[in-house]
């Protein structure tokens, strides 16, 4: 565990003993220095990672955009627990050194607040990937109260679940998904995932602008994407019917659709079925759908998990009723055909399911 003072400069912080803390101090050394650009990566979680230039003033933006959107004040509380390696760690920094936070950051784990000293401050602001708050809630129910003490929790790197959604609403501060990316120096977007005000779409933040292309993808602009359009392959729809709107839904990628049979699924929809009704049962492994080389198809549909072979039964006992709801709501051909049994899930640098590694080690390159 390595803290600091955002408001200080970074001759006067602790030393580091710990490879993660020298990274953050390296890079408050190149920010307090007045550095303008900064080189961050893609998490790798939909193609090759790339390396993407950011300014100064994109990450000044978005972290004072943050600041505005949470409440957060100079002298607030925030746990850094991502890798600061990546855009999700990286603005953890920024936000401190922008906003003055004290920021606490401990090595990347599964159940990070094991890592926390006894007698910490309270946080005020915190960021996980959704495993992480799972294992938190699942492994040591009694540190809700310090989740609760948060002004805003935020979830990003990977989309919930429902029983994942089920589990937080153990927690009374506000619990948020997020969506963004590199491109656009982390989230441009929240939805509540907890308590009454809880919802199933996204909206925009204050000053981000949203359109959509002929394929229905959503394009991004914003000071924190430099007032430049970024594309993306996320397909969406509007909630209020107005284009270009500010709340959406995300259906899936666009380069994921598959086409089994001349008919076009996207799997996305088929896996949310799927954890809504294992839900009910309370079982939540991870999955995905798939689709696999198939002569007379083209592709046929599957559906991957990870587990042990008593989650594949208890798959299987299943099997009814979430295809039942998977013809009722989509359609036949979206039905997976196969379940694949996978032990563990080929992974990114910051923990997300690496679906093509994942699949090149079931079927070859």
């Amino acid at each position: 565990m390595y803290s600091f003072d955002g408001r200080l400069p970074v001759d006067e912080w602790p030393l580091p003993t710990h490879s993660y803390a020298e990274r953050a101090v390296a890079f408050a050394r190149a920010w307090q220095s007045g550095q303008t650009t900064f080189v961050l990566h893609t998490s790798g979680s939909t193609g090759t990672p790339k390396p993407i230039t950011l300014t100064r003033a994109q990450m000044q933006a978005s972290a004072l955009l943050t600041g505005q959107t949470f409440g957060l004040q100079a002298g607030d509380t925030a746990l850094c627990c991502l890798n600061t390696a990546y855009v999700a760690g990286t603005m953890m920094l920024v936000r401190a050194l922008t906003l003055g936070l004290r920021l606490v950051i401990v090595e990347p784990t599964g159940n990070p607040l094991t890592l926390v000293e006894p007698g910490s401050n309270p946080f005020d602001f915190m960021a996980f990937v959704p495993l992480q708050l799972q294992a938190i809630l699942e492994q040591t129910p009694e540190k809700v109260q310090m989740l609760n003490r948060a002004k805003a929790i935020l979830l990003g790197g990977a989309a919930t679940s429902p029983a994942q959604e089920a589990i937080l609403q153990a927690i009374s501060a506000p619990v948020y998904a997020t969506y963004g990316m590199t491109e656009t120096v982390s989230h441009i977007a929240i939805r509540r995932l907890n308590g009454s005000a809880k919802s199933d779409f996204f909206t925009a933040l204050d000053g981000v602008e949203l359109r959509t292309d002929a394929r229905q993808c959503l394009a991004i602009r914003a000071a924190a994407s430099n007032f430049e359009w970024v594309q993306t392959n996320d397909v969406i729809e509007w909630v209020d019917g107005a284009e270009p709107g500010k709340r959406f839904r995300i259906l899936g990628r666009a380069d994921s659709i598959l086409n089994t049979g001349g008919v076009k699924v996207q799997p996305e929809r088929v896996e949310r079925i799927v954890q809504m009704v294992l839900a009910n049962s309370r079982l939540s492994p991870r999955l995905f759908v798939a689709g696999m080389p198939d002569e007379r198809l083209g592709q046929r549909v599957v559906l991957v998990v990870e587990g042990e072979a008593r989650t594949l039964a208890e798959l299987e006992n299943r099997r009814n009723e979430w295809a039942e709801q998977v013809r009722r709501e989509i359609g036949p051909y979206a039905v997976p055909k196969d379940i694949i049994f996978v032990a563990t899930f080929c992974e990114t640098p910051t923990g997300k399911i690496d679906r093509g590694k994942t699949l090149r080690s079931l079927i070859g390159p």
